[in-house]
């Protein structure tokens, strides 16, 4: 499954998902366009990376580390280019502007339609949304989706991921799915892979399961958040959120698997070789985790942030191996000797200054 600008809206899978997310065979109720089948990422998966992408479009822009000041700076640039382009701050980004309702398949759009495109594009309050997926079961599953999204931008986890679920186990009709395909195909999240490191991902079966599985996270399912991503299209994004939650959850010798021969071509690529080397020096391979770090500080360009945290790690790693190498009591025992020096260097000097009080002034005369 590829987006790229003027492409059509991507299927919403969840064949893939388990407990309450399942909802059956999905037949003419989904969002068009690319679904994933579960042969694609049975035995084959296996025989690639999960963060190679061989796709020549995808759904994803540019990575951002965020840090206070940057943060605050996409934040002021983000309400700037949303009033030029005549977007409500606070309703939910298109790449482009907003979409223009025109005539769709020779006819003009319906009463239904008009009302849903209003409340995507021009309201920030999700129940809006709400409100019409009730009136009108046939869009029920595309209001409570860019409810989800919609809430999931203002910071509200808990219930994004309680409305993408929603979304995600409804069908919708040959319009909602035409609409979908048409208009929303712009419309850009911004979702957080890992600490720090925010992806915008335009509306997408990765967009939705990416945002679920952050919000899930955030609500401290890890689990769940891990379970939500199974089954996506290998990519960059979704190596990294994989890795961080089984890393979170203690899976280091999985990551360590799946991350082995990446090298640092982006600041993504960066922070998944930072999630690596920190599970390598868990599993007491600090030959490797070094040179991963190296790897992260190699490239120039890569985020300052990143070259910090990398330079961090370092020296925890010389401070683990140190120990490692000691032992415990060894380590203890050197600890100690060193105390005792200290010691003994503080009461000489104490005893030099005794003397100069003493006798230093005689001398002087």
């Amino acid at each position: 499954m590829s987006v790229g600008p003027g492409d059509s809206a991507s299927y919403i899978a969840t064949e893939h998902l388990p407990g309450p997310l399942t909802a059956g065979p999905l037949t003419a109720g989904q969002l068009p366009a690319g679904h994933i089948g579960s042969g694609q990422f049975g035995g084959s998966s296996r025989q690639r990376r999960p963060y190679t992408d061989t796709r020549d479009l995808t759904p994803f822009r540019k990575a951002v580390v965020r840090t206070p000041v940057r943060g605050l700076a996409v934040d002021v640039g983000g309400v700037v280019n949303g009033l030029v382009a005549g977007r409500i701050p606070g309703t939910l980004a298109a790449e482009g502007g907003v979409p223009r309702l025109g005539r769709g398949g020779g006819r003009m759009p319906g009463r239904i339609t008009k009302a849903v495109h209003s409340a995507v594009f021009g309201s920030t309050d999700p129940d809006r949304l709400i409100t019409l997926a009730r009136t009108y079961p046939g869009w029920a599953g595309v209001c409570y989706l860019m409810a989800g999204l919609l809430e999931y931008s203002h910071g509200g986890h808990l219930r994004a991921a309680e409305l993408l679920q929603h979304g995600l186990s409804l069908r919708n009709d040959a319009d909602a799915n035409r609409y979908a395909a048409v208009y929303l195909a712009g419309v850009v999240t911004r979702v957080e892979v890992a600490e720090r490191i925010e992806v915008p991902v335009l509306f997408s079966e990765e967009a939705v399961f990416l945002a679920l599985s952050h919000s899930l996270r955030e609500t401290g399912q890890a689990e769940a958040a891990l379970a939500a991503l199974a089954g996506l299209p290998p990519s960059l994004p979704l190596a990294l959120a994989r890795c961080s939650l089984a890393a979170e959850l203690g899976h280091d010798v999985e990551v360590v698997a799946d991350t082995e021969g990446l090298l640092n071509a982006d600041d993504l690529a960066a922070a998944l070789l930072l999630v690596r080397a920190r599970s390598l020096r868990r599993i007491g391979a600090y030959s490797a985790a070094r040179s991963d770090l190296q790897e992260v500080l190699r490239r120039r360009k890569t985020s300052i942030a990143l070259r910090s945290d990398a330079l961090t790690d370092r020296a925890l790693l010389l401070l683990d191996a140190g120990r490692k190498s000691l032992g415990g009591r060894d380590w203890q025992r050197r600890k100690s000797a060193q105390v005792d020096v200290v010691k003994a260097i503080r009461k000489d000097a104490e005893m030099h200054e005794l003397w100069d009080c003493e006798y230093g002034g005689t001398e002087d005369n």
